[in-house]
């Protein structure tokens, strides 16, 4: 069972966020130098903007055309441009490896946890922390938990932490994670 996602304080974001898995992975893919809650709403702007949220639609498109869409104000990142192109080419692997289907990613073959963050990590945009901070909002929020998940997910996949975006379940939860990562960079450590 998977509770409806809460991570953007936007409810057509997050009911787009809980209902499509590109969406919530697009969001992923854009959290970065940017705010989460803003981040993960990047796929709403894009939605709106395309008529609808599609990963074939986003793959198929023209890559200027889909770039002057994502740059439009209000830009769905800070680097609109660069990031529209990493969506692009994000929809386009998942159309090419996992047959337009982003759940295959989880699901395919039943993998356990450490193939999972294998296939993560071998998306377009996604580097170690950012795939294991996806599997841990995956095994903590939409009910993905292959064997192994947690182990995978290494410190974001831990029970009760308030690291990162896996952790963001209300506007309470948020602030939580927002003073870890206050307090972690005060310390000089690298955050989620």
């Amino acid at each position: 069972m998977t509770r409806k996602l809460r991570l953007t304080g936007d409810a057509a974001a997050d009911k787009l966020l809980s209902d499509d898995p590109f969406a919530l992975l697009t969001g992923m893919l854009l959290d970065q130098q940017i705010a989460m809650e803003v981040a993960f709403i990047g796929p709403r702007k894009i939605a709106e903007r395309m008529d609808g949220f599609s990963v074939t639609k986003i793959a198929e498109a023209d890559l200027e055309e889909f770039v002057e869409l994502c740059v439009q104000k209000p830009a769905i990142h800070r680097y609109g441009g660069s990031m529209a192109r990493r969506v692009h080419a994000l929809a386009q692997h998942i159309v090419e490896q996992y047959d337009g289907k982003t759940d295959n990613i989880w699901k395919k073959g039943k993998p356990d946890g450490k193939e999972v963050l294998k296939r993560l990590k071998a998306l377009p945009g996604f580097g170690d922390q950012k795939a294991r901070i996806f599997l841990a909002l995956l095994g903590k929020q939409r009910g993905v938990q292959p064997e192994g998940w947690r182990e995978a997910a290494g410190a974001y996949g831990e029970e009760g932490s308030h690291r990162s975006i896996a952790d963001v379940t209300s506007p309470e939860a948020l602030a939580e994670v927002r003073a870890f990562k206050k307090a972690t960079k005060a310390a000089g450590q690298k955050t989620g």
